[in-house]
This record gives C-alpha cells, sequence and structure tokens, in this order.
C-alpha cells in the first residue's frame, strides 16, 4: 500500500482549521455572509500553505532554487550574512501568490544557522537584504563548495520557520522551511559557481537551476 502526502505545509493547519471551524459556527448561527468570507479565508489560507510535489533534477554540481518566485537580483557581493567572501547573490521575490516552502539547494551538510531579528520592509527592496528579520543557513556540498541560503521576512511575512539545525545532512530539494505571506531568500555562492539565471526570471523550488559548479 502506497501512502499519501497531504500537499499542505504543517504550518498552515491551524489557520486553515481555524477558519473552517469558524464559518462552521457562523454558518450554524445562520450568519450566512460571514460564514461565507471565512469559507473564502479558509480557501485562501489553503492555497497559500500548498505544498505540491517537485521533480528534483539530477546532476554534478547543480545549485537548484529554494524558493518559487521571481529572480530580482544577480550580484556580486565582497561576503554574504556568515562571512564566506567572494560570493554571487542571487535573489528570489515570493509574492503571497507562490508556494512558500523552501527547499535545500545542494546536497550536503548545514554547518551553521544563524537567526537575527530585524525590520519588516517589502521583501522586493534593497533596503529589505540589509535590515529584515532574517535566518541564514550555511550549507557545505558533498563537492565542497560552501553555499549560503538566507531567508528574508517581507513586509507581510512575520515568521520564518527553518526546519533543519547545524548538523543535519540534507539532501538537494528536500523541504527545509517556510516563510509566511510575502517575503524573499538570497542564495549566495562562490564566485567559481556558474550562475543560470538572470533578472526577471521565475524560478520553482526545488526544480528550478540556479547554477553549477564550475569544478564539475
Amino acid at each position: 500500500m502506497h501512502s499519501h502526502r497531504i500537499p499542505v505545509a504543517r504550518e498552515g493547519t491551524p489557520f486553515i482549521g481555524g477558519a473552517v471551524l469558524a464559518a462552521v459556527v457562523f454558518a450554524s448561527l445562520n450568519w450566512s455572509v460571514t460564514a461565507i468570507v471565512f469559507f473564502v479565508i479558509a480557501g485562501f489560507v489553503l492555497f497559500f500553505f500548498r505544498d505540491p510535489e517537485r521533480i528534483i533534477p539530477s546532476g554534478p554540481g547543480l545549485v537548484v532554487s529554494p524558493a518559487d518566485g521571481r529572480v530580482i537580483d544577480v550580484a556580486e557581493d565582497d561576503r554574504d550574512s556568515l562571512g564566506e567572501k567572494d560570493v554571487r547573490r542571487i535573489s528570489i521575490f515570493m509574492s503571497i501568490f507562490n508556494v512558500h516552502v523552501n527547499r535545500v539547494p545542494i546536497t550536503g551538510q548545514v554547518r551553521q544557522i544563524s537567526y537575527r531579528p530585524g525590520s519588516f520592509w517589502p521583501a522586493d527592496r534593497k533596503r529589505a537584504l540589509l535590515e529584515n528579520e532574517r535566518n541564514a543557513i550555511l550549507i557545505c556540498g558533498e563537492d565542497g563548495i560552501k553555499l549560503t541560503v538566507v531567508q528574508v521576512a517581507g513586509i507581510i511575512a512575520r515568521r520564518i520557520s527553518c526546519w533543519v539545525k547545524a548538523g543535519d545532512n540534507v539532501k538537494i530539494g528536500e523541504r527545509f522551511g517556510l516563510i509566511r505571506f510575502g517575503s524573499r531568500l538570497d542564495v549566495y555562492v562562490p564566485k567559481t559557481v556558474s550562475v543560470l539565471v538572470k533578472k526577471g526570471d521565475r524560478t520553482r523550488a526545488g526544480q528550478t537551476v540556479l547554477a553549477r559548479n564550475g569544478s564539475n
């Protein structure tokens, strides 16, 4: 017998359940308009927390997107959030209509996680890169490259969820976290890695190849 996974992130369960319960209560009181409003809210929250399966590409040196969204910047930086030097940054903006479950970009081991509280500027602005709440995850890949992926909260997103910890072995395309209601992710790769996306490109978490390690 095959087990079937419910395609909804577990963080969404209380929100969906609460909205459905409220709708049922108001319906039982014959408050039809209010019940309909809560059923609509439940439908939107269910849509937001959807978590579809993805076909993960295979091949040496691949770096896949950690998020659904739109590439808003590809730039060179002196260092990333965890001090790795001479890196390229790929920034991905997630609107409220994107899948918000985040996936691991490369197979390897989580070496460090650093959470920093901050502001909640709109996630597609440069100010968000410097000042917003964030959670940085350093992964050392099987092929020796170090990659940092940073979850950044936005003006609506006020909660970052990270499901991995330092020392965990992770596999490319695995789920590692979620940001609620609109946000961004920044991926920092060494300059030796060939970036394959450009500003304006659309990405799918665990599926779109952002870059390839030049040593492979």
